[in-house]
This record gives C-alpha cells, structure tokens and sequence, in this order.
C-alpha cells in the first residue's frame, strides 16, 4: 500500500464538497444515458426490491473515484456494502428511486454523502432527470441550482416559517409503507391535523421541504444511504432531521424533516405514547 493509502489525511469540508460535487457529476454522465435505454437491465435483490445495471455503474464509478482521492476513507453503498473506515465514510445511494427510474419517472437522484463519526456533513442530491442539484456541508448553507437556467448563481434554500400543523403541507411517501411499519393509525391522525397532504416520494420530498414549500416529510423502512445525503441539506436549510420517533442522526430506520417549527408537534402526535408516558 501506499502512504495516502496507509495515512489518514486531512480536508477541509470545502474540499470534501468539491469531491462530492465531482462524484455527482460522474454519476450524472451515466445515469442520465442509461435513463430510459431500452437495453436497461433489472434485477430482484434478496430483499426483493429492483436494482439496475445503472444503480450498479453508477456505484462503481463512485467507489473507483473515491479509491483514488480519499484511499483512506470508507464506504457505505447500497449496492456493494461496507468497506474501510467508519471515522470517514462516504455514504452512497447511487440512484434513490430506482422503482420510478426502471418505469421512467423522473423523480430519482444521486445520494451522496460525507459522514464523520457517523454524522453527515456533507450532503449532495443530484437529480438530472430533473435538471436539479441541492448541496450543503455543515455550516457552509444549503443551495440549489437548475439546468435550465445554467448562468444563475446558486440558490440559497430556506425552510419555511409555517408555524401550524393546520397550515401545514405533509409529505408522507406510501401508505403502504407507514401502514407495514405499524404506523398508519399515526398517519391518519397527522393528516387530519395538517392543511395538506402528498406523497411525492423519495428525495423530492426532503428537497421540497428544504425549498420551503413542504412543512413535514417522513417515512419508515430506510437505511443511511436513503438519508444521509439528506439530512445535512435539511439541516443547513433551517430544518430538523430526526427519526420518526425523535433520535438524531441516520441510523435508526426512520425519518421525519421539518421546517422546525412543526418537529416537536409533529413527534407529539406521531407517538402520542411516548408523550403520554411519566
């Protein structure tokens, strides 16, 4: 091995996001052309969810670039697992979608993140099917930009300031999914308090509510590589990111992202238990 391989080595968060920008733009190239392609190839995980030959280049591209600049990092992906380091971990989840990506919907993206002793501090979700990419790192903001207007400057995010869950706008993802988790009686009775409720799935979701035009996004049955680019671009933007029942962080199999305001009502009436508890 050599020295940068053997040595730990120092970055700034500005350098870890340019990295992480790169890395988007890589996955970016092959995404977008395998997008729609007639020749894609699909196939069922054990866990019987759908993985394309896209999902898996577009993993292999990130992993041979990271091999290259950060040899001394680890990596989590959802497609090739664990490997190296957890101090400094690099989080991937080469195309969150890949049910809407195979059928042709648009809403699917890149997740990448830098992770530090487990918690994010770099998030970029790139989504060219979309034209969008939103970026952040831990005090450096959350921003935005779109491919239709290429000479714009980036777009500083902002959660909203909606301060009521009934002037609210609740993204929940699936009913299926809350309803297989054992929380569907707790979807129900949020929904009958917030002003407004949608299901606009996977990343979208938490980029709208960064973008301030959702209020609440949450969803059960995730892994890290489904929020940890998330999480830091909510953050930044103003909001909380939580699980479903309130821990911090990406590990706990859950996820609630509001503008704040909204979180502790929101936790309040998703486990009224834990509330009613002495």
């Amino acid at each position: 091995m050599t020295d940068a391989q053997t040595t730990p080595q120092t970055f700034s968060l500005a350098q870890d996001l340019e990295l992480a920008l790169a890395l988007a733009d890589a996955a970016d190239a092959i995404s977008r052309a395998r997008f729609t392609a007639l020749d894609l190839v699909v196939t069922t995980k054990p866990d019987r969810t759908p993985v394309t030959d896209a999902d898996q280049a577009v993993e292999r591209a990130i992993r041979g670039l990271l091999a290259t600049h950060r040899p001394a990092d680890g990596i989590l992906g959802e497609e090739f697992g664990t490997d190296g380091s957890t101090q400094r971990q690099w989080i991937i989840d080469p195309i969150d979608g890949t049910a809407g990506f195979l059928r042709g919907i648009p809403i699917w993206a890149t997740l990448i993140s830098l992770a530090v002793d487990g918690v994010p501090v770099v998030g970029v979700v790139s989504s060219p099917a979309l034209g969008k990419r939103w970026w952040a790192s831990l005090g450096g903001g959350a921003w935005s930009n779109d491919e239709r207007m290429p000479d714009a400057a980036p777009t500083r995010l902002r959660v909203s300031g909606v301060e009521s869950l009934a002037a609210a706008s609740l993204s929940y993802n699936s009913i299926q999914q809350w309803d297989q988790a054992g929380h569907l009686d707790a979807l129900v009775s949020l929904s009958r308090q917030v002003w407004r409720t949608r299901a606009y799935g996977d990343m979208w979701s938490y980029m709208l509510l960064a973008e301030g035009h959702l209020d609440i996004a949450g969803e059960f049955d995730l892994q890290p590589y489904d929020m940890a680019a998330l999480a830091p671009i909510v953050q930044e933007a103003g909001g909380v990111f939580t699980s479903a029942s309130g821990e911090p962080g990406v590990w706990h199999g859950s996820a609630l992202a509001t503008n704040g305001l909204l979180h502790e009502a929101t936790l309040a009436v998703l486990n009224p238990a834990a509330i009613a508890a002495p």
